[in-house]
């Protein structure tokens, strides 16, 4: 591969994880806003918990970050090997999803989390050479 091959193959798994991970984020952090859609659904019925879900800001920006991804996935595929894209992205997605929550949604990644996204990247390291 060319340099530019190499640099064009990296913004297009960096594309791929960057709005995967958006996506993720968002959804997930809309979801803890809107509340438990059970308690919802029992007040407001079935078209008032897609109603809650469908008015929320973050849900619908985490749903286009979600189409991007995809796309971004699709072209990617059309231009690269999948044995090296698929891997790449959706293991880099997932080291980058615990990063996010930690950062972002303040969950508690435990050890073991930390020890499967180091060896994703391990992984990832030895498929790239």
């Amino acid at each position: 591969m060319t340099p530019l091959q190499i640099l064009t193959t990296i913004a297009m798994i960096a594309s791929v994880v960057i709005t995967a991970t958006a996506g993720d984020i968002l959804t997930a952090s809309a979801m803890r806003q809107i509340g438990d859609l059970d308690v919802i659904r029992a007040r407001r019925g079935m078209l008032g918990a897609i109603a809650a879900v469908l008015s929320n800001g973050r849900f619908g920006v985490g749903v286009v970050c979600l189409a991007l991804s995809f796309f971004s996935l699709l072209f990617a595929l059309s231009h690269r090997e999948l044995s090296l894209i698929g891997p790449a992205a959706t293991s880099l997605t997932f080291v980058t999803n615990a990063v996010a929550a930690k950062i972002f949604l303040k969950e508690n990644v435990d050890r073991r989390r930390w020890t499967a996204a180091l060896l994703v990247c391990v992984g990832v390291t030895l498929l790239a050479f």
